[in-house]
C-alpha cells in the first residue's frame, strides 16, 4: 500500500496526462457523428470547412460563396482536413473540438502532476474532462475547444517559466498563445496575459520569481509573430485593411463593447452557467475555494500548494471579471477557466484523502443526488401535467436512464466519503458516473432529437429534385445555417412577405423569386394573410413539423 501511495503521490506527470486523455477521449468521442449538425453555430462553421474544400481556398474563407472575415482559420482547416480524411460528416467536423478537449485534459493532468503529484493531476484530469461544459465543448463542431485548449497551454507554460527561470518555456507559452489567435483571436493572448501577469504580481509578494529575460521575450515573440502574421498578411495583400477591420474591430472589440447577434447578458450571466457547467463537481466548489484560502493563510505555508492555489484563483477570477463585464455573452466563453476550477477541486480532494475523509465533502456529495432527485421530481410533475407527442415520450427513457446513473455514481462518492471505505477512489467514481452518462446522452437520447430538425430533411428533398439553375431560399424560419450547409451555396435569406429591413430580415422575396426559372422556398407552414406569388405558381411540395417546402415555377414574375 505504501508504494502505490508513493506512486501515485510522486511526479509521474506521463501517467496523468495519460488517464486524463482516455477519460476525455471515452466521453467525447462514442457517438460524436450522431445526428445531424446543430444549427446554427455548427452549421455555419462547418459550412465554412466545407467551402474550402468547394472553392480549394485555404486563405480566404467563405460562407455562402462570400468571403467570411468573422473568425480566424484554424478551426476550419483542421474541419477541412479531416473532411478530406473522413468525409463531410458530422463526426469530422467536431473532431477538432474531441481531440483538443482529450489535448486540454493530457496537458492540465501532466502540468498539474509536475506541480502536486501524480494523483492530484489525475483528479485534475478527470474532474474537467467529466464536467458538463467540457463534454458539451467537447461534442460540438466551434472553435472554442481549440481556445480553451491554447490558452491553458499558455498559462501552464508561462507558468512553468516563471517557476523554473527558463526561457524555453515563455517561449512555449507564446507559441501556444499564437495558435490560440489563430483558433480564436486576441482573445487568446489576451486572457493567457490578463492570468499570468496578476499571478505573477501577486505571488511575487510572498516568494521571488524570476521574470521573463529579454531573450525569452525576443523570441517568444517573434515564435508568435512567425504563427500569426502570415494569414492576416495574406488578406491584406488580397483585400486592403478590410479583413482586419472586420475580425479585430467589429468582431473583437465590438463584441466586448457592444451586443453582437442580440447575444447579450446581465453582469452576474456568468455565476449561474460557471456552476452549472462545473457540474456535478460544482457541489464542492465552495468548500474546495474555502480550503484553498486557508492554504494562504496557513503558517508555514507549503509554497509549491500556495503558489498553485494563487494561480488557480488569478485564472478564476480574472477571465470571470473580463468576460462579465463584456456586452456580448454566451456559455461557452468562460470555458477556458475550468481547468482552474478543476485544479482547486483537485487539491481539495487530495486533502480530504491525506485526512482520511472530511465531513463537507460528504455534505458536497450528497448534494449532487439530491439535486437529481428534486430535478427528476420536477421533470415527471411537468411531463404528467402537459401532453407530449411521441418523439418526446421516446426521449424519456435515456433521460431516466442518465438521471439514475448520475444519482447513483453521486450516491455512491458520498458513501465512499462518509464510510472513508475508500476515499481515494470517491472522485473518481464521480467521474465514471458521468462518463455513462453523457454517453448515454450521445447514444441513446440525441438520436432521437433529429425528429426536431426538419432542415436537413427537407434539404434533401431539395437536392434530389433541384434543377442545376435553381434557386434556394429560406423566409421567416430558423435553419437556414442549416439549408445552406445540407444543400449547396448559395442560399438566399428572404425578407417576410410585404418587405422588411434588408440587413436583418433579408433580402426582398420578389428577387429570389423572380430571379430563377425555379425558387425553392423553406418558410413557416402557416402563411400570412399577405403572401403574394408575384404571378407565379406556387407549389406546397413537403410539410416538417411547423416549416414547408414551396416550389415556385410556371409562368415568370408580373409586375
Amino acid at each position: 500500500m505504501a508504494a502505490k501511495e508513493k506512486f501515485l503521490t510522486g511526479e509521474r506527470p506521463v501517467l496523468a496526462a495519460f488517464v486524463g486523455g482516455a477519460a476525455a477521449a471515452l466521453i467525447t468521442l462514442p457517438g460524436l457523428g450522431v445526428g445531424s449538425l446543430w444549427d446554427n453555430s455548427e452549421t455555419a462553421y462547418g459550412e465554412v470547412a466545407r467551402e474550402i474544400l468547394i472553392g480549394h481556398d485555404w486563405v480566404v474563407l467563405h460562407f455562402n460563396t462570400v468571403p467570411y472575415f468573422v473568425q480566424p482559420p484554424l478551426y476550419f482547416w483542421l474541419g477541412a482536413f479531416f473532411a478530406l480524411l473522413f468525409g463531410l460528416t458530422s463526426f469530422a467536423l467536431r473532431l477538432p473540438s474531441a481531440l483538443a478537449t482529450i489535448a486540454l485534459a493530457a496537458m492540465t493532468g501532466y502540468a498539474v502532476a509536475r506541480q502536486a503529484g501524480t494523483r492530484v493531476g489525475i483528479y485534475a484530469s478527470v474532474i474537467l474532462s467529466s464536467c458538463l461544459m467540457m463534454a458539451v465543448i467537447g461534442r460540438l463542431a466551434i472553435m472554442d475547444a481549440l481556445l480553451d485548449l491554447t490558452v491553458a497551454m499558455a498559462i501552464f507554460w508561462w507558468f512553468r517559466g516563471l517557476e523554473t527561470g527558463r526561457d524555453r518555456y515563455i517561449v512555449y507559452g507564446w507559441i501556444a498563445a499564437g495558435f490560440g489567435f489563430l483558433a480564436k483571436g486576441l482573445v487568446a493572448p489576451v486572457v493567457g496575459l490578463l492570468v499570468i501577469v496578476p499571478f505573477f504580481v501577486w505571488n511575487d509578494r510572498h516568494e521571488s520569481m524570476a521574470l521573463p529575460t529579454a531573450r525569452a521575450w525576443l523570441l517568444g515573440l517573434i515564435a508568435f509573430a512567425v504563427i500569426v502574421v502570415p494569414w492576416p498578411l495574406a488578406l491584406v495583400w488580397q483585400y486592403h485593411l478590410f479583413p482586419l477591420e472586420k475580425l479585430f474591430g467589429h468582431y473583437t472589440i465590438e463584441r466586448y463593447t457592444g451586443v453582437i447577434e442580440n447575444q447579450s447578458g446581465p453582469i452576474w450571466y456568468y455565476v449561474p452557467v460557471l456552476l452549472l457547467g462545473f457540474f456535478p463537481w460544482s457541489a464542492f466548489l465552495p468548500m474546495a475555494v474555502v480550503y484553498g484560502f486557508r492554504q494562504l493563510q496557513a503558517l508555514p505555508q507549503d509554497p509549491h500548494l500556495a503558489r498553485l492555489v494563487r494561480l488557480a484563483f488569478t485564472w478564476i477570477v480574472v477571465p470571470l471579471v473580463f468576460f462579465s463585464f463584456a456586452r456580448t455573452k454566451l456559455p461557452n466563453y468562460i470555458a477556458l477557466e475550468f481547468p482552474a476550477l478543476a485544479l482547486i477541486a483537485a487539491l481539495y480532494f487530495e486533502a480530504v484523502v491525506r485526512r482520511a475523509g472530511a465531513r463537507s465533502a460528504v455534505i458536497s456529495a450528497s448534494f449532487v443526488p439530491l439535486t437529481i432527485g428534486a430535478v427528476a421530481l420536477a421533470i415527471a410533475i411537468f411531463m404528467r401535467s402537459n401532453e407530449f407527442d411521441s418523439t418526446v415520450s421516446r426521449l424519456v427513457p435515456g433521460l431516466i436512464a442518465m438521471g439514475a446513473v448520475v444519482f447513483a455514481g453521486s450516491l455512491l462518492t458520498a458513501l465512499l466519503l462518509a464510510l472513508r471505505a475508500d476515499v481515494r477512489s470517491s472522485p473518481y467514481a464521480l467521474a465514471i458516473t458521468m462518463l455513462i452518462a453523457v454517453d448515454v446522452l450521445a447514444l441513446a437520447v440525441l438520436p432521437h432529437t433529429e425528429a426536431y430538425k426538419p432542415i436537413p430533411r427537407l434539404a434533401a428533398i431539395i437536392n434530389r429534385e433541384r434543377a442545376p439553375f435553381d434557386k434556394v431560399a429560406i423566409q421567416s424560419t430558423s435553419g437556414g445555417n442549416a439549408l445552406l450547409f445540407y444543400t449547396r451555396p448559395d442560399v438566399a435569406v428572404l425578407a417576410p412577405p410585404g418587405g422588411g429591413d434588408p440587413e436583418n430580415d433579408g433580402i426582398d422575396p420578389r428577387v429570389a423569386i423572380c430571379g430563377a426559372q425555379r425558387a425553392w422556398v423553406i418558410a413557416p407552414k402557416k402563411r400570412p394573410a399577405y403572401d403574394p406569388t408575384y404571378g407565379r405558381r406556387r407549389r406546397l411540395i413537403a410539410t416538417d413539423m411547423n416549416a414547408a417546402l414551396f416550389l415556385y415555377d410556371g409562368p415568370l414574375c408580373t409586375d
